[in-house]
C-alpha cells in the first residue's frame, strides 16, 4: 500500500497504530509525546511504566486506550549532536523497528509524526529524507499504508533553489483562466499530430459519434468498421510500458505509491481509468519523458493543462527528470496540491 504525507493531528487519526517520539523512560512528555499521553488517558502511562524504558532505536508497543486507533508504537529517537555520532542510523532504526512491530501486530496502517524533530533537535529536511527513504524501503517489501502527520508545511518547506526554480517554470508557462480554453485546444491539436494515430475512444464514443451524424446511415457494418480504429488503452499502454522498461507490476506499483488493489483493477480491466493524480504517478514510477507522460495521459482521456498548478509543478518536475515521486510529493504538499499516488479508489 502506498505512503502518504498528510496535515493532521496523529492523535485523531483512524488508523491500526500510531507511532509516540517517546523518552527513554516511555514517560508522559512535551510535543507530539505529551499530546498522544493526554489523549489516551491514564492507563497508557500506566502500561509504559510495566515496558522497563526503551532504548534508542528500540520500538516497544501499547494499547492505545482512548486514541481512535489500536495500537501505540512507542519509539526513541536520537538527540541531535550534529550527525556524525550516529544519529541517522539510530533514526532509520526507529522507524524500521516501528514498522516491523506494526507488521507483528498484524496492522494494516500506521501513521508517523516526524521523530526526533522537535526538542531532540534533528534538522527537519534531514529528518524527512531519512522518514521518506526509510518508509519507501519497507514498502518495496511489505503492504502497509503509512501516513506521515505533520502540523504544518513548515518542516516539508523545499530548498530555496528548487523553489525559485518551480516558481519561474510556473511564471513562464501558467496560463490565465481566460486563456485555458484556447490553450488545450492547441494542446490536443499538437498531441494529435505528434502522436500520429487515431485518438482513443471508448465503444460508446464511437456508436454515439456514428449515430449523432446526420451524413452515414449508422449499420452495424458501419460501427464495426470505425471500432477497428480504437486505440491502445491506458491500461494496455501501462502493462507495455512496464514491460519495455524491465520493471516487474509490484515494481511499478510500488514506485508509483499505488495501492495494489488499484493496478489489479487496472490490469483486469482495460477500459477503467484511474484519477489523474494516478495516471501521472504511474509516468513518474516508470520514468516517462514529457511527451511520453502527455501520451500516456492522452490514452486515459486527459491532458495537461497549464492552468493549473498540480499540471505545471508535474511538468516541472518530469522536464528535470525528478522522478522520485515521494520528493514530488513534498513539493506539491509546500504548494497545497493533491498528492500523487495514495489514491486507492
Amino acid at each position: 500500500m502506498p505512503f502518504e504525507i498528510v496535515r493532521n493531528d496523529i492523535t485523531k487519526m483512524h488508523v491500526d497504530a500510531i507511532v509516540n517520539a517517546a523518552n527513554k523512560r516511555l514517560e508522559p512528555g512535551g510535543g507530539v509525546c505529551g499530546a498522544i499521553h493526554a489523549a489516551a488517558g491514564p492507563q497508557l502511562a500506566a502500561e509504559c511504566r510495566l515496558l522497563g524504558g526503551c532504548e534508542t532505536g528500540e520500538a516497544k508497543a501499547t494499547f492505545a486506550y482512548n486514541l481512535p486507533c489500536k495500537y501505540v508504537i512507542h519509539t526513541v529517537g536520537p538527540v541531535w549532536n550534529g550527525g556524525e555520532h550516529g544519529e541517522r542510523e539510530a533514526l532509520v532504526s526507529s522507524y524500521r523497528e516501528s514498522l516491523k512491530l506494526a507488521k507483528e501486530k498484524g496492522c494494516d496502517s500506521i501513521a508517523f509524526p516526524l521523530i526526533s524533530s522537535g526538542i531532540f533537535g534533528y534538522p527537519k529536511k534531514e529528518a524527512l529524507r531519512v522518514a521518506i527513504d526509510t518508509i519507501g524501503d519497507f514498502l518495496t517489501e511489505n503492504e502497509m499504508m503509512v501516513y506521515l502527520a505533520v502540523f504544518n508545511k513548515e518542516c516539508l518547506n523545499i530548498s530555496k533553489a528548487l523553489f525559485a526554480n518551480i516558481e519561474e517554470y510556473i511564471d513562464e508557462h501558467y496560463v490565465d483562466e481566460h486563456e485555458a480554453r484556447e490553450y488545450r485546444r492547441r494542446r490536443y491539436q499538437e498531441e494529435e499530430l505528434a502522436m500520429a494515430a487515431p485518438k482513443a475512444v471508448s465503444k460508446r464514443d464511437v456508436v454515439f459519434a456514428t449515430v449523432a451524424s446526420e451524413s452515414v446511415a449508422a449499420s452495424d457494418a458501419d460501427i464495426d468498421e470505425w471500432l477497428e480504429m480504437i486505440d491502445e488503452s491506458f491500461s494496455e499502454m501501462l502493462l507495455r510500458k512496464i514491460k519495455e522498461k524491465g520493471m516487474s507490476n509490484a515494481e511499478c506499483y510500488k514506485k508509483a505509491n499505488i495501492d495494489k488493489k488499484l493496478f489489479s483493477k487496472i490490469k483486469g480491466d482495460h477500459g477503467y481509468v484511474p484519477k489523474k493524480s494516478n495516471v501521472l504517478a504511474f509516468a513518474v514510477a516508470l520514468e516517462l519523458s514529457l511527451d511520453e507522460t502527455r501520451e500516456m495521459l492522452f490514452k486515459a482521456g486527459m491532458a495537461l493543462s497549464h492552468s493549473d498548478k498540480f499540471d505545471l509543478i508535474v511538468e516541472f518536475c518530469i522536464v528535470n527528470k525528478i522522478y522520485d515521486i515521494f520528493e514530488i510529493n513534498q513539493i506539491l504538499f509546500n504548494y497545497d496540491q493533491p498528492l500523487l499516488g495514495n489514491v486507492i479508489y
